[in-house]
């Protein structure tokens, strides 16, 4: 399955392009299911009919669905969300309270990941285009993987171990006092089998040739500084992004004075764009006259974007981490276009390097023959962040 994941700063016009995308992709004769992670859903409003949880058929070859989290919770969580509730009722909260407050906050982003998981096992679709949330968000759901696994290498495990261990001990006692009961096995289960899930999903995602992001922007400062970090951080969690689209130009057929500066302004942001993501491929689309509503008017934005192509080739193979071999020890090659190496901090432990840019921080599980080896200085060098190891004395 191809998976391509649209992504930008909220109202660039994502939902358009990936709508316009799963029309291109349907056309060629591939199954396409369009999918919508984003919880102030918009597809179906680009689509001009109703969605809902399940794929529903919107023309030959295209599905579309938008996720609803509390469905996801049900059906995956039912068990954590029941013991939640039960937990909040004996401390006092009535039931609807118990019920709302047991939907963890970021809840939705792994339920978005365990959908795409669910999908690419059942291999029905031949391309899904997710929809996913603005970049903030979406940046959340890539780094689930690599977060969650550290949390349940050091803690859960051993307390998932630890609460199966002393259960029927403590659980006469327990009981009485609280007035709810300890976690059962299927409680504490739960957790590590979506941990699981998620995890085997990070391979499918860390595949380039399989997994794109497409980064979807707009001529103006704020929104390309955002889509700048949004690449970079991209390439932390590796995952490539091979395409950038740069969305509501002003055509030039419009002469109006009134739009003469913002022109000006689009000229100069549209050269900023290519250069600040070269060497990704930039497609520009225009501001048009109407609505991106419907289908007459997304098979006009299919044929600006796409025309003869396609829509799931990978546009570019981009490399985020290379492991390179030298006289003395190796280099660890992480690309991070546009970030100095003074907001980079690095720290090893164990057979971990942790990596934290800004909020964004990856624990990087090193290769065995990097393990041994010492960190011996880094330098930024071509939008590569080159860290030597050698090995100890």
């Amino acid at each position: 399955m191809r998976v391509i994941l649209m992504t930008g700063k909220g109202g660039v016009g994502k939902t358009s392009v990936a709508a316009a995308t799963g029309l291109r992709c349907a056309e060629l004769g591939y199954k396409t299911l369009v999918l919508s992670t984003d919880p102030a859903h918009s597809l179906a409003d680009s689509f001009d009919l109703e969605l809902g949880h399940e794929p529903r058929s919107v023309r030959e070859n295209l599905w579309g669905a938008e996720l609803d989290a509390l469905v996801e919770l049900e059906d995956n969580w039912g068990a954590v969300k029941r013991y939640i509730t039960d937990v909040l009722q004996a401390r006092g909260l009535d039931g609807v309270q118990a019920e709302e407050l047991a939907v963890l906050p970021g809840m939705d982003e792994i339920f978005g990941l365990v959908r795409v998981k669910r999908h690419y096992d059942e291999g029905e679709f031949d391309v899904l285009i997710v929809d996913s949330a603005p970049t903030g968000t979406a940046l959340r759901l890539l780094s689930i993987p690599e977060v969650g696994g550290w949390y349940i290498r050091r803690f859960y495990k051993p307390f998932q171990g630890m609460s199966a261990a002393l259960r029927p001990i403590v659980e006469p006692i327990f009981r009485p006092i609280a007035g709810f009961s300890l976690p059962t096995t299927e409680v504490m289960n739960a957790p590590y089998e979506f941990y699981q899930q998620i995890e085997a999903l990070e391979k499918v995602l860390t595949d380039n040739m399989q997994t794109s992001v497409r980064l979807v922007t707009n001529p103006e400062k704020m929104v390309i500084k955002e889509s700048a970090r949004a690449h970079a951080y991209l390439s932390l969690y590796n995952v490539a992004t091979d395409l950038v689209i740069a969305n509501r130009i002003i055509p030039d057929e419009v002469t109006d004075p009134f739009f003469k500066r913002w022109k000006e302004h689009q000229h100069i942001y549209r050269q900023e764009i290519h250069s600040n993501f070269h060497p990704l491929p930039v497609k520009e689309v225009p501001l048009y006259s109407e609505e991106m509503c419907g289908l007459s008017a997304l098979e006009r934005l299919k044929e600006t974007l796409y025309g003869d192509e396609d829509p799931s080739q990978v546009y570019y193979k981009e490399d985020t981490i290379r492991v390179k071999q030298n006289s003395d020890g190796y280099n660890l090659e992480l690309y991070l276009p546009g970030i100095a190496k003074d907001k980079v901090q690095l720290n090893k432990t164990g057979d971990e390097l942790n990596i934290r840019i800004g909020n964004h921080r990856r624990n990087l599980v090193l290769p065995q023959s990097l393990a041994a080896m010492q960190p011996a200085g880094a330098k930024m060098e071509a939008d590569y962040l080159k860290i030597r190891f050698r090995a100890t004395a």
